[in-house]
């Protein structure tokens, strides 16, 4: 820890990250991340490991305090929208963050994002102003070398965004009962989709408050598999259709399909067979 360095409190939140460990690039940014959370706040991070097969690696590699808990999980496709809610189910903290394995974000862009929800000025916040930055292997190497994320502010003019500059990806922080009123996560998208763009859709639809703080949100470099972006076309176009159905519903009528959704959840569930380790 920096000398001198007071952390923000940030005990009524919690950090959730579902992950699969599919490369060392992948080992290395989620220790990264956990580092620079817990270098800045007092705070709860919970992550849940969804993979064939238990090998203790994160157990190992991150801080005592972090709660582990893992599935076995053989199916190729990483279901992150339920792994999600499995975390959320296990969380007893009245604010949330869903949080991407590999990104990084200014300190005081999350603490102004609790501070808003504190004050009930919003439901969810996105902890930036929509620009999310593919840093590159060259910017990663050297900010998880020198752990300073003045690093990756000065290379921002050589940094692109990754899906345009309104971007709904990479984590956002919600009260918690707003979370739950809105649905969780969609579990008809499987992997990777347009499942960010659908969840900031039904907000949109409810009625929910939504803010963003200012400032860019990071994404650490790495190889990209199928739970990355290359999907057959057929599933991909599922998930399209999903989104697509979910737009053209009248509040009611989402209100009706998340009430169905609770029946889906439940059955779906993962919590009896997640293990703390």
């Amino acid at each position: 820890m920096k000398p001198n360095h007071k952390k923000t409190i940030l005990k009524d939140v919690t950090f959730l990250i579902p992950t699969r460990i599919e490369s060392i690039e992948r080992l290395e940014n989620i220790i990264a991340v956990v580092e620079h959370l817990q270098e800045n706040f007092e705070t709860n991070v919970m992550i849940l490991e969804a993979s064939p097969r238990k090998t203790f690696i994160l157990k190992k590699c991150l801080p005592e305090n972090v709660e582990i808990y893992f599935v076995e999980d053989d199916n190729q496709i990483f279901h992150r929208t339920r792994y999600i809610n499995d975390l959320v189910s296990l969380s007893k903290t009245p604010y949330i963050a869903i949080w991407d394995t590999d990104v990084i974000v200014k300190e005081l862009q999350i603490s102004q994002s609790v501070e808003l929800l504190r004050s009930q000025k919003a439901d969810f916040v996105f902890p930036y102003d929509g620009v999310f930055l593919e840093i590159g292997y060259v910017k990663r190497l050297e900010f998880l070398k020198k752990k300073e994320i003045s690093v990756l502010f000065d290379g921002i003019a050589k940094m692109f965004p990754l899906y345009g500059y309104f971007s709904v990806g990479g984590g956002f922080i919600a009260n918690k009962v707003s979370y739950l009123e809105a649905g969780m996560e969609n579990m008809h998208f499987d992997g990777w989709g347009p499942e960010d763009g659908e969840r900031a859709t039904r907000w949109d639809i409810l009625d929910f408050k939504v803010l963003r703080t200012i400032g860019p949100m990071f994404h650490l470099t790495h190889p990209r598999g199928i739970n990355s972006g290359m999907r057959k076309e057929e599933e991909l176009n599922n998930g399209i259709k999903e989104y697509l159905r979910i737009c053209k519903m009248s509040q009611m009528e989402l209100k009706n399909e998340i009430a169905r959704w609770g029946i889906m959840h439940h059955d779906l569930s993962n919590t009896g067979n997640i293990e703390k380790i």
